[in-house]
């Protein structure tokens, strides 16, 4: 825990988060994806990455607003996808102030935008170091809502979470699109079937499709799953607020989120946002992680 929050002010933060992020998904679901219209910005090497509508936009003003009056009392600082975009690294506040919160408001813009549900609303508070005291996620298709703050346990709905005890035959891989265009997508499809083999299963089954933060929820629910992401030169591989969230609450379900080396993600770096650098992994469990971490 931050000594600069009490448990009381944590708690109280969280459920703050909570609202906020449960307001969003509501509105945002007030929405057709296929009728909303698309505007391309300048991030990113993917269109996912890329696609910003106005339900992202009007989804981060209603988180920002409702998490203000909190985030002035005990200066917090606000970095929110859409808004960070227009500014440059010097400028931004997270390297300011001890704490910020660390906003994806939809996650997942592509999938809404084709009408499948592989989108979120992400909310996580950090400290300045990068390490995250409160994760926020919440499915607006499922109505369903995870949180974790750190040291105090993981839920989904409100109630203590726990992963499935459903075993399956394969290692489920969640993973983008560009997984498959990635240079060394093949040594690492190779790398996964020795995994698999080695846990006794049968097969790698792939699920692509959802956005960065959906996927890692995915595998928190999984009892024999990872979601994976290879680093590469170029600008992408998600950025902190993809990830932020998921990080506290997979910690906190005793799950795995590390980069692809095993080291703590650097979700507060001085050069950038993105973490195409080092790549990702989440993973249902230690073993797992630590058999794809060794063998790619």
């Amino acid at each position: 825990m931050s000594p600069a929050f009490s448990t009381e002010q944590l708690q109280l933060l969280c459920k703050l988060a909570i609202q906020a992020a449960q307001e969003a998904g509501q509105w945002i679901e007030k929405f057709d994806g296929h009728n909303v219209p698309r505007v391309f910005k300048g991030a990113g090497s993917s269109e996912a990455s890329q696609l910003v509508t106005e339900v992202d936009i009007g989804s981060e003003e209603i988180i920002r607003q409702r998490l203000q009056r909190i985030s002035a009392t005990l200066d917090i600082a606000f970095v929110g996808e859409e808004s960070s975009s227009s500014i440059g690294l010097d400028a931004e506040p997270r390297f300011e102030k001890p704490h910020f919160w660390c906003v994806d408001p939809l996650d997942g813009t592509l999938p809404f935008v084709e009408g499948r549900a592989g989108y979120a609303v992400s909310i996580a508070l950090l400290e300045r170091s990068g390490k995250p005291l409160i994760g926020v996620v919440y499915d607006p298709s499922r109505r369903t809502l995870f949180h974790a703050i750190k040291g105090q346990g993981s839920y989904r709905d409100l109630a203590p979470f726990s992963q499935s005890e459903l075993l399956t035959k394969s290692l489920v891989v969640y993973a983008d699109g560009s997984f498959k265009t990635h240079v060394n997508y093949k040594s690492a499809a190779s790398a996964l079937e020795r995994c698999a083999a080695t846990l006794g299963l049968d097969d790698v089954t792939f699920v692509y499709g959802n956005g960065a933060v959906k996927n890692a929820c995915q595998v928190l629910e999984s009892k024999q799953a990872c979601y994976l992401k290879l680093p590469k030169k170029e600008d992408g591989g998600g950025s902190i607020w993809d990830y932020a969230a998921t990080a506290c609450i997979a910690h906190e379900a005793g799950a795995w989120a590390s980069n692809i080396h095993g080291q703590a993600l650097a979700l507060n770096r001085l050069d950038s946002t993105f973490m195409n650098h080092e790549g990702i992994i989440f993973a249902s469990n230690k073993q797992i992680a630590q058999l794809v971490i060794a063998a790619l």
